[in-house]
């Protein structure tokens, strides 16, 4: 394959892992208007429903970390394959499901199948990266953001018009359609990036483990305004449900808003400058949120801290994917598995920190995270690229 027909296929492959970020964040956003009727239907408490949303959590995790290994073995295009048209069965799985013990299986397949196809669209998006010499992970994920939008959208009125089951197999089936598309055109690594790693076993580079930790940072104040943003302005302003709403919204707008955006700022300021100003906003946004004297004081705050979080991760991911003697699953897997440790552990803690203490502190601790993502952003220069001479016209 000549240059022109190499650079061909890498601009469909931009489309069509941007496709799959899409169908992943739709079949992920569905499941909220699920949560409801999962409840009732299974007659179980909300704790127990906890258990079982944090199964889900173990499945992701557990997947996230072997993804890599078959990643370095079989490439990502193979591995999203395997993962992404599993993962268009999930939602259904779970509300087919007649008991718990049998909801605690799909919800841990369910998670399982959605982590994997996760580690595998941003190993792919890497390898797009690295075809184009320019960055696509922050607009990737601003389709997962957009998936998660129309699949939660529109979920509840599905449900309430044609029931749950049927939403369910009709999210499957737009997921399929996609994926049709999306698996097709998805572009295959560099033979020698796929061979790598053969042999199972963690990355030894410590400078991997780091980057995790940046995305760890990066990704607990999401959880943090995700789980206990409205709350915190209920319990300590007074503020109504339709104002506390507004909390994880504007945060969600953003972020989304400018995930679109980040490719074009990462490609013009690079990724060390662009992960330093974004982490300190966020710190800012945060921080203000942690001392607002009014409800919409904070709402803009966070809107503010969305800003910055927004290419955050993104960044993270494409380091993480362009280290050094390493295969891109291979620590692509390592940095997801961190990251998202910090959506499903760190919500939990904060819960427990924040009935002891308030809410105020917590977001004040989390804007000290964000500082240290700032401190650390030099280890982002691997997600630079060296521009590649373009084919002749």
């Amino acid at each position: 394959m000549n240059a022109s027909n190499t650079i061909a296929a890498a601009k469909k492959g931009r489309w069509a892992v941007a496709a799959a970020f899409f169908a992943n964040g739709f079949v992920t956003g569905s499941w909220a208007p699920q949560i409801p009727v999962f409840l009732t239907r299974l007659e179980i408490s909300e704790f127990t429903l906890g258990l079982l949303i944090l199964v889900f959590g173990i499945g992701a995790i557990a997947f996230m970390s072997w993804c890599g290994h078959l990643i370095a073995r079989h490439g990502s295009r193979s591995v999203m394959r395997w993962f992404g048209i599993a993962a268009a069965f999930g939602l259904l799985i779970v509300a087919l499901a007649p008991n718990v013990p049998l909801a605690a299986l799909s919800m841990l397949l369910f998670g399982g199948v959605i982590g994997g196809m996760d580690v595998a669209m941003n190993s792919n998006a890497v390898a797009v990266e690295k075809k184009l010499s320019r960055a696509i992970m922050s607009s990737s994920h601003g389709f997962w953001s957009l998936g998660g939008f129309v699949g939660g959208g529109i979920g509840g009125i599905a449900i309430q018009t044609y029931g749950y089951l049927a939403h369910a197999a009709g999210v499957t089936v737009v997921a399929l359609v996609i994926l049709g598309f999306a698996l097709r055109h998805l572009i295959v690594e560099d033979r020698h990036v796929a061979a790598e790693h053969r042999k199972f076993s963690l990355p030894r580079n410590p400078a991997i483990y780091l980057v995790g930790v940046m995305a760890l940072f990066s990704m607990i104040p999401e959880g943090t305004v995700l789980d206990w943003a409205a709350l915190y302005l209920q319990q300590e302003f007074g503020a109504d449900i339709a104002t506390a709403g507004f909390a994880f919204g504007c945060f969600a707008g953003t972020m989304a808003l400018v995930r679109f955006l980040g490719d074009a700022i990462r490609n013009r300021y690079g990724a060390v400058t662009t992960l330093r100003v974004s982490s300190l906003i966020a710190a800012a946004g945060m921080l203000v949120a942690g001392f607002a004297p009014t409800p919409w004081v904070a709402i803009a705050a966070l809107a503010f801290c969305g800003l910055g979080i927004a290419n955050m991760v993104p960044i993270a991911f494409s380091a993480a994917g362009n280290q050094p003697g390493m295969s891109a699953g291979a620590g692509m897997s390592v940095v997801t598995t961190m990251g998202y440790s910090g959506i499903l552990v760190a919500p939990s803690a904060i819960g427990f920190i924040g009935g002891h203490t308030g809410f105020a502190p917590v977001f004040v601790a989390v804007s000290a995270l964000l500082v240290v993502v700032f401190l650390l952003a030099g280890l982002a220069r691997s997600a630079d690229f060296v521009p590649v001479a373009q084919p002749a016209e």
